[in-house]
């Protein structure tokens, strides 16, 4: 797959390949094949160069990213790559007076080809790679091909509820998600489908266990407290325990009729959470209609995926 996050075709064989001499580049620049190399500096005209080994790279300010051009993208999208592979199509190469190759590149135009081939083919429902680039309150920036950047809405990104996308990503983390919209050329994505439904996270508990979860509510009735992101039980009131805390509960009964899982707590610490990878039930593929609910259970959550 030639459309992929930024980052991952940089540490492929055959890009290491098309890097790795003079020749390779030319005919890398022949086949218009888009390549990924690190960014290394940002000049005071915002043009970055490019780490080519032998070959200066350079992407003038207005082939940084789509929209440069037109101002309906920042420079940010420029500043922030320094350090980080780019993806880009080599457009130009020059020999200068001292005998020095320099390279122009384009990521806009990597940009453009991955929108035309690749984008705009995909439709509600698809499951493709993307990787976090930055978060907001509301939701998490991923980059979806090539650095074109597509957003997760925080209520998407799981079932249990989170105060801060940061509650489940990093930047940099790469994740699977799924095209929930297409409104005009704009993607809008979605994670918490992949995760599991009720009744595959359920099964993972019985009750009886002691297990561990993060506190992720307090409310007067009770205490919300995350078994898994897509999974989270409903504890008795017990004084002292605030959210963000991990706890120690003992769990109850699980209820599929009802999608309950009642717990109680037996204890409340602030030592960090531990890093636990994502667990995905699906990775890949198209999904058409998604149901969390379990069957049997009066009250239906569902996801329709329809263009």
């Amino acid at each position: 797959m030639e459309f992929l996050p930024e980052g991952i075709l940089f540490q492929q064989a055959d890009n290491k390949a098309r890097l790795a001499s003079v020749a390779a580049l030319y005919e890398a620049m022949a086949e218009q094949r888009i390549l990924e190399a690190r960014a290394i500096l940002c000049g005071e005209n915002h043009d970055l160069t490019v780490d080519l080994g032998e070959v200066k790279g350079i992407i003038p300010r207005e082939e940084a990213a789509l929209g440069i051009a037109e101002g309906t993208t920042r420079d940010i999208a420029i500043i922030s790559r320094v350090g980080r592979p780019v993806a880009f199509i080599i457009t130009a190469m020059e020999r200068t007076a001292t005998g020095q190759v320099v390279a122009t590149l384009s990521r806009r135009l990597a940009q453009q080809r991955c929108t035309r081939e690749f984008l705009d083919k995909l439709e509600p429902g698809d499951i493709l790679p993307a990787r976090i680039t930055h978060l907001e309150n509301f939701g998490a920036f991923a980059d979806i091909g090539c650095g074109v950047i597509s957003l997760i809405p925080i209520d998407m990104i799981s079932v249990s509820r989170i105060a801060h996308p940061a509650d489940r990503f990093h930047p940099g983390q790469l994740i699977r998600a799924v095209v929930r919209t297409r409104e005009g050329g704009r993607i809008s994505l979605s994670h918490k489908e992949l995760l599991g439904s009720w009744s595959e996270n359920a099964g993972l508990f019985s009750p009886g266990q002691t297990v561990s979860g993060m506190v992720r509510s307090v409310e007067e009735y009770g205490i919300f407290v995350e078994l898994t992101p897509n999974l989270a039980g409903l504890a008795e009131p017990k004084e002292g325990v605030r959210p963000g805390q991990q706890a120690s509960v003992f769990i109850k009964s699980i209820l599929p009729e009802k999608m309950k899982v009642k717990l109680i707590i037996i204890d409340s610490f602030d030592d960090p959470a531990p890093v636990i990878p994502l667990r995905y039930w699906i990775s890949s593929g198209h999904l058409s209609r998604w149901q969390y609910s379990p069957p049997g259970c009066s009250r239906m959550v569902e996801t329709v995926f329809s263009l």
